[in-house]
């Protein structure tokens, strides 16, 4: 795929959020970065890759082919670590495939990784940022963020909000009976950005499963005729075979886009400050999220956890951002 200069996106943005986008792509980590790379609200100082729906040799790939997919080749990318804190990997190839973006084709494209370590890139990026200023997505395990935090404590002020794609409570788990997948992988990381004091605004099961791909849906991307859509369409009809054999649901949730869909319109989504905890011992429930939604402690609240949201709004934003491409 041939370089070009990168594309102006017809959405325009006066004051820039600095951002930071820490993933494993999978497809839905996929439709995340198509979006955030297609948005002039954010000055995205990089891309890092974590291990976790694949192995880290498949995610640090992908990265590179997404931001190549998008012509984005300006924004730099890293590779962060390739395994849990304490535990051994456990991937996801049976929801995401072999690669983590089946079925698109797997390549190396001409941008490269950073030499620098993803977690000395954010370390380093903390270090030059102000307080408050330095706001992270991340819609894999928190393994990365959570080295971070234990490397540099001191700079976890120049955080200004961390948006987490994971996480359950209403709705159970997607790995476990109790867990989330990302949280499950590495509940230790959690437990460690939990305590960190910053802002956390968290998008788990409860409202990622309703934000369903539906065949209507997927045709209105396939019907946009740039070749990012076309790649969105594809992720789309192999992720929602999944979904749809073993929960014979119409389509496949959406997860890791609604942290960028929070970032660009807050307002679609319901929010409730809350006390969060996640279980580190129990065989039966490691990493369960403890949240406590109706206020039955005098735990102090440490999460804004997401519990509903606009479903047609998501899709209108998602599709807007793709049809610009």
């Amino acid at each position: 795929m041939s370089l070009k200069a990168p594309r102006q996106a017809k959405f325009k943005a006066i004051n820039k959020m600095p951002l930071i986008i820490d993933c494993d792509p999978g497809q839905d980590d996929a439709l995340m970065l198509f979006m955030a790379l297609n948005a002039p609200e954010f000055d995205l100082r990089g891309i890092v890759a974590v291990a976790g729906n694949v192995p880290l040799a498949a995610t640090e790939l992908n990265i590179r082919i997404l931001a190549d997919i998008c012509n984005r080749t300006d924004v730099p990318l890293y590779s962060g670590c390739e395994k849990p804190l304490q535990r051994s990997l456990i991937t996801a190839e049976y929801v995401h495939g072999k690669t983590g973006i089946d079925p698109l084709e797997i390549y190396q494209p001409q941008v490269q990784l950073q030499a620098q370590h993803g977690v000395d890139f954010i370390i380093d990026t903390l270090t030059n940022a102000a307080d408050n200023e330095i706001t992270i997505v991340a819609t894999g395990p928190m393994t990365n963020i959570a080295t971070v935090l234990s490397r540099a404590p001191q700079l976890s002020v120049r955080i200004k909000q961390i948006v987490m794609m994971g996480g359950a409570m209403f709705e159970g788990g997607n790995v476990t009976p109790s867990a989330e997948f990302n949280v499950y992988l590495d509940p230790e990381a959690l437990d460690i950005v939990l305590k960190a004091g910053r802002p956390i605004y968290a998008f788990g099961l409860d409202v990622t499963h309703k934000v369903m791909s539906s065949p209507k849906r997927v045709a209105a991307i396939r019907a946009l005729d740039n070749p990012v859509a076309q790649a969105a369409a594809d992720m789309l009809e192999f992720f929602d075979r999944y979904d749809s054999q073993k929960y014979a649901s119409e389509g496949a949730p959406l997860h890791d886009p609604c942290t960028v869909a929070f970032l660009l319109q807050p307002e679609m989504f319901k929010m409730k400050a809350c006390a969060c905890q996640v279980e580190l011992n129990s065989e039966l429930t490691r990493g369960h999220t403890a949240v406590d939604f109706w206020q039955v402690t005098d735990q102090p609240h440490n999460i804004h956890w997401a519990h509903d949201v606009n479903a047609e709004e998501f899709f209108t934003l998602l599709t807007d951002r793709l049809s610009d491409y």
